[in-house]
């Protein structure tokens, strides 16, 4: 844990506590990453619910838990990691039951 060997000098004021960065430097990408994911793990997680509303429930899932995959691979923050488990968890969810009702393409292809 290298930011707990580092000491704060009586001179320099305390950190600002933000809510995605801990580490005192912006990360936009990330940032944009868990927006995306922790959005579309609700849709996918809520739509799941309805039966008849499986192709948005599992193609959201599916592309919220590709985002959260790419963005836990970049992520450079625990709060970061922390989010993103959250919205991959919830887009799994519906991803699974969305293929469960009916899948990706709902009886498009045959």
């Amino acid at each position: 844990m290298a930011q707990a060997m580092h000491g704060q000098s009586p001179s320099q004021p305390p950190p600002a506590i933000s809510l995605l960065s801990t580490d005192g430097k912006p990360h936009p990408l990330q940032d944009a990453l868990l927006a995306v994911t922790l959005v579309l793990g609700a849709v996918a997680f809520v739509t799941a619910f309805f039966h008849n509303l499986h192709l948005l429930t599992s193609w959201t899932g599916l592309i919220g838990i590709l985002t959260g995959a790419y963005g836990q691979f970049i992520s450079e923050t625990t709060r970061e990691r922390f989010a993103l488990i959250i919205g991959l968890g919830a887009s799994a969810l519906g991803f699974f039951l969305g293929m469960a009702h009916g899948g990706l393409f709902g009886g498009w292809l045959g």
